[in-house]
């Protein structure tokens, strides 16, 4: 067997994100499937870490070890025969670009960093009162 390199690996990931996308628009892909890849893509496709890349080793942590490891848990919840046919069409190239995932993402995020920004202020509100 032939160890892959790092370069080999990320197309390797990259390869399967695509044909999970694929595979979500599949009838035959478990619902619960589709609602872990969402957060999958989505964290995937986020500038924001878990995991910021500046901490020393533990910052690729996410990209190295819990991208891989979701990929591989979704992987095995969407039957074998709609992976490769996903599989097939992702090695095409031939993906529609999703405006609306996209969109949802974006205000997926900007839904959190409001409901931070709200709950930041109101905890600093009340807790300059009791001074």
């Amino acid at each position: 067997m032939v160890a892959m390199g790092l370069k080999d690996r990320i197309v390797a990931i990259k390869l399967e994100l695509m044909a999970l996308a694929v595979a979500a628009k599949d009838t035959r892909t478990p619902r619960m499937a589709k609602v872990l890849l969402l957060f999958l893509l989505a964290y995937a496709a986020s500038p924001i870490d878990l995991i910021p890349d500046f901490i020393p080793v533990l910052g690729m942590l996410d990209e190295v070890i819990l991208l891989p490891i979701g990929v591989w848990i979704v992987v095995g919840m969407i039957p074998p025969d709609v992976m490769e046919a996903a599989r097939a069409r992702a090695r095409e190239g031939k993906l529609p670009a999703n405006w609306i995932a996209g969109v949802v993402v974006l205000l997926l995020w900007a839904a959190s960093i409001a409901a931070i920004a709200w709950w930041w202020t109101h905890y600093q509100d009340a807790g300059q009162a009791g001074s």
